[in-house]
């Protein structure tokens, strides 16, 4: 692993090589259109461009990576939002969570679950990195464990982990979101997979449940961005 130095950063890769190589076959994301808003995006610090670098030169899957438009999204939410508790189940190496720490209120905690301890090793190394370090809390194991034994009220939640267990987080979460909290759940257009006609494989058969379980729940307020993959943002009334 490369980790920060004063005098050393990663070469910038070629986004659009990655996103064609890793995307699997109908691809949402018009490469043009995704360089031109890198383009009019206010760069990532040293840390996570690092972090990013690393990521997409030695992950087989660095395209689960939020990457820098994605990135700034989740800044900027949670900036808006100022939450004194954050809680992101599936923490990838750490990108996302270092995001969503910029939002932090000056005495908030976020919270971070990752199952794969290589992905978690990583994300704590870039952690250490970052001036939020003493705020980030890192969880390694699985999030449907984890996440009852946490006695928070959350301001902002982002779903990012295993498709499958979509709308067990959703449902494991929600009562603890209070009034007027925002939860954020990504690849909710799964490569497309979901605007097929007929829908097959167990991840995008399970991300349009749990489209169709937001969508019919009326204790909420929510949109869906066409942003990258697709994301769900969602308003607890």
């Amino acid at each position: 692993m490369t980790l920060l130095t004063s005098n050393s950063r990663l070469p910038t890769p070629d986004l659009s090589a990655i996103f064609a190589e890793t995307i699997p076959s109908l691809d949402l994301v018009n490469l043009l259109a995704q360089a031109y808003a890198e383009k009019y995006t206010s760069n990532p610090d040293l840390v996570l461009d690092e972090l990013a670098g690393q990521t997409y030169l030695t992950h087989s899957q660095s395209h689960m990576l939020s990457g820098k438009v994605q990135g700034r999204f989740l800044e900027m939410i949670s900036c808006m939002v100022q939450p004194r508790r954050v809680l992101e189940i599936g923490t990838f190496t750490g990108y996302s969570a270092l995001c969503l720490a910029k939002g932090l209120h000056g005495e908030g905690k976020l919270h971070t679950i990752e199952i794969r301890e290589q992905e978690a090793e990583t994300a704590r190394a870039y952690f250490k990195l970052s001036v939020w370090q003493e705020q980030i809390i890192l969880h390694l194991g699985n999030a449907l464990e984890i996440i009852p034994a946490l006695n928070e009220t959350w301001d902002l939640v982002f779903i990012d982990a295993d498709k499958v267990h979509y709308i067990d987080y959703y449902r494991l979460v929600l009562p603890r979101v209070r009034p007027g909290g925002i939860i954020i759940a990504d690849n909710v257009l799964f490569h497309g997979e979901v605007l097929q006609e007929s829908i097959k494989g167990k991840n995008a058969i399970a991300i349009q449940a749990f489209n169709d379980f937001v969508g019919e729940d009326d204790s909420v307020e929510k949109v869906l961005l066409t942003v990258r993959d697709g994301i769900m943002l969602i308003r607890k009334k």
